[in-house]
């Protein structure tokens, strides 16, 4: 009798702030098995660092992990995401030259205005302005404390190619996803050299790019004995982790969008062009079926919680403030300096407006901050004219919180989407398999399982009264841009 073959799977990895995760899915998304690993960085004020050493020690414990549930199941290939924008230097044999700077990093607020200037035109054509945290910035400055440092020369390496080129055992291409905040221009599909030029970043600097969803490598034998992923399997190139989290939940459709509440609140929808935004603060990564993945990331988020203590701790926070009514107290819940999207606000600090009463109320009024943040974020979408009227879905560590969702759901005023499964790692998992077939064969293939929560409605107002007070604190403090601001009172009346 002719054994049976098992069946295959597909791996999803996912490099995250604060850890890493593997996930071995089958032909329909299901997760086989996976794994993960903490991560650790340095923060002060601006700054905010890790190793990229560290990455690799994550990662391959995290694939360990989801390989011994594997099995005997062969594995037909991995596409791997990471933050959006976290870069170092490395000399040409991948040894990392300079500390990993991640995505909230400004430091390079100079380097930014230098920036600005000199890719005026191709930044109105793309329709944002590179800011400080960027990886374009990030680079000059790099460049200018350790451009000299190796006499074989620097190269820039994102965190996704950084660990693809460890997995390979060789450097290899960056997906365009990934290299668009270092400036890659998504129209043409090139470097835009003049910037380049002008900006005096040498062209053997910058890696080759392709696009999500292409092969780049197969794992190499001294990855495959340190993560136990078979040599030979295929390295597809990925996208970044909130454009991974969009695949994941299923958001495929014009005029959808999905809530990404980890460390950080990323907002990505799809749109059939893209969005052009006078601030800068919105841009658009190209999907591997043709649309446009617009969105931004904040810097608040669920990453505020960490301060009030573990798990434990924050399931007892939960279960008193549910059994409480809302109140108006509200916290602007930036956990480090300075505002990304929905606005633009290098000074910005957290703030709080009205008294807590004790430190349940105070664990509210950060939740109410979020979704405040996450309504003004939908609020500008609406004024650049995007489609919003789609199917909303929400992942990462926050959306697990369902008193949390249902406050959501309540202040943006709509049903709530929580996809089983369905994070960054699925969603490279899925990208992993379209590369065999295509991405809407994939996304067929795979089954889908999830709750909706729908909005409170006797909620309704006080949580609104809390959004518009924050919203006036925001344009008193000169942060939150006039026209913004009108917008957001007017839809409240909607």
């Amino acid at each position: 009798m002719t054994p049976r073959t098992a069946e295959p799977v597909w791996l999803g990895l996912d490099v995250g702030t604060q850890g890493v995760r593997c996930v071995a899915t089958d032909r329909t998304g299901g997760t086989v098995a996976s794994g993960a690993h903490p991560l650790r960085g340095t923060r002060d004020g601006v700054r905010h660092e890790q190793d990229p050493r560290q990455w690799w020690t994550a990662l391959s414990s995290a694939c360990r992990s989801a390989m011994s549930g594997v099995g005997t199941r062969p594995v037909r290939g991995l596409a791997l995401c990471a933050t959006s924008g976290t870069i170092l230097l490395t000399d040409s044999g991948l040894r990392p030259v300079t500390p990993g700077l991640m995505y909230d990093d400004a430091r390079a607020a100079d380097e930014a205005r230098r920036v600005a200037d000199a890719g005026e035109r191709l930044w109105a054509r793309l329709g944002y302005r590179p800011q400080a945290s960027w990886a374009l910035p990030t680079l000059l400055w790099l460049l200018d404390r350790h451009g000299d440092d190796d006499g074989d020369g620097v190269r820039l390496v994102h965190q996704a190619d950084y660990l693809t080129g460890r997995l390979a055992g060789t450097p290899t291409a960056v997906d365009s996803s990934h290299a668009l905040k270092a400036g890659y221009d998504l129209d043409t599909e090139h470097w835009p050299w003049d910037v380049t030029d002008a900006l005096g970043i040498p062209a053997a600097v910058l890696p080759d790019v392709v696009r999500p969803g292409t092969a780049i490598a197969e794992v190499g034998p001294d990855a495959a004995t340190e993560t136990g992923i078979p040599a030979g399997t295929p390295i597809i190139a990925g996208m970044t982790d909130g454009c991974a989290s969009v695949l994941g939940s299923g958001t495929f459709a014009v005029g959808s969008w999905n809530s990404v509440l980890g460390t950080t609140l990323v907002l990505k929808g799809v749109t059939d062009h893209r969005l052009h935004d006078p601030l800068g603060v919105v841009y658009s990564h190209r999907a591997p079926d043709g649309n446009w993945l617009p969105g931004g990331a904040s810097s608040s988020g669920a990453g505020v919680l960490s301060e009030l203590g573990g798990p434990a701790d924050l399931d007892r926070l939960t279960t008193l403030a549910e059994a409480r009514p809302h109140r108006p107290v509200v916290t602007y819940p930036l956990f480090s300096r300075g505002e990304r999207f929905p606005f633009v606000a290098p000074e910005a600090e957290r703030f709080t407006l009205g008294t807590p009463a004790d430190d349940v109320d105070a664990y509210a009024a950060l939740l109410r901050g979020v979704a405040c943040v996450e309504r003004l974020c939908f609020d500008y979408l609406d004024l650049l004219g995007a489609p919003t009227g789609g199917t909303l879905t929400t992942t990462g560590g926050g959306a697990r919180n369902t008193y949390w969702t249902r406050l959501r759901a309540t202040l943006l005023g709509r049903p709530v989407t929580v996809p089983h499964d369905a994070d960054p790692a699925a969603g490279m998992a899925l990208l992993a398999r379209a590369h065999e077939s295509s991405l809407a064969d994939a996304a067929a293939r795979t089954a889908r399982d999830a709750h909706v929560v729908d909005p409170d409605p006797d909620a309704a107002d006080v949580l609104t009264e809390g959004y518009l007070a924050l919203v006036g604190a925001w344009h008193d403090r000169g942060w939150l841009p006039t026209e913004l601001a009108a917008h957001a009172r007017e839809r409240s009346t909607r």
